[in-house]
């Protein structure tokens, strides 16, 4: 019974592996717009926050880098007036193996992104903070939502080409 065992263990597929080689801030900008053109009166905030993924492969093997990219856009409920501003591109390089390729796309989007976010959110806390504002700790984000709307959007576009030509 144990050579039967040991015979199927090579023939199962190795579990994924993920690995951080490293993360960066790529580019980061915050303006205080409050502090610009000063505010009166009473203020409520809406938080606006828009997400966009980017991965491609890097040349060394099973290397990948995935940029998260966020812009946050707050506005006082009141007037509609503009509170402050943030764009950051945080990124990461991930070293992965025993994905299967039909599989990279999703997890690269997915995956990655969900691994980096607990740094992004402490940015953006930081920065908020020390901008002269409450700090603002992002919610979770649905990155699997994220994803499957990209491909719906895409379908949507591809279709529309489709009928055009």
């Amino acid at each position: 019974m144990a050579e039967n065992e040991q015979a199927a263990a090579p023939e199962q597929a190795a579990a994924p592996r993920m690995q951080i080689a490293t993360q960066f801030i790529r580019d980061m900008s915050f303006e205080n717009i409050v502090a610009q053109k000063g505010i009166q009166g009473d203020v409520q905030p809406d938080i606006q926050v828009q997400v966009n993924l980017d991965a491609k492969k890097r040349e060394a093997e099973n290397t990948y880098e995935v940029i998260a990219k966020f812009s946050i856009h707050s506005k006082n409920k009141t007037d509609g007036s503009s509170l402050f501003m943030m764009e950051l591109e945080y990124g990461g390089v991930f070293i992965i193996e025993a994905v299967p390729e039909a599989q990279m796309h999703p997890y690269l989007l997915i995956e990655c992104p969900r691994m980096l976010f607990p740094y992004v959110r402490r940015i953006v806390s930081d920065v908020t903070r020390d901008g002269g504002f409450p700090p603002l700790n992002l919610e979770n984000i649905d990155f699997v939502g994220l994803y499957r709307q990209e491909l719906t959007r895409r379908a949507q576009a591809e279709k529309e080409n489709a009928t055009v030509s």
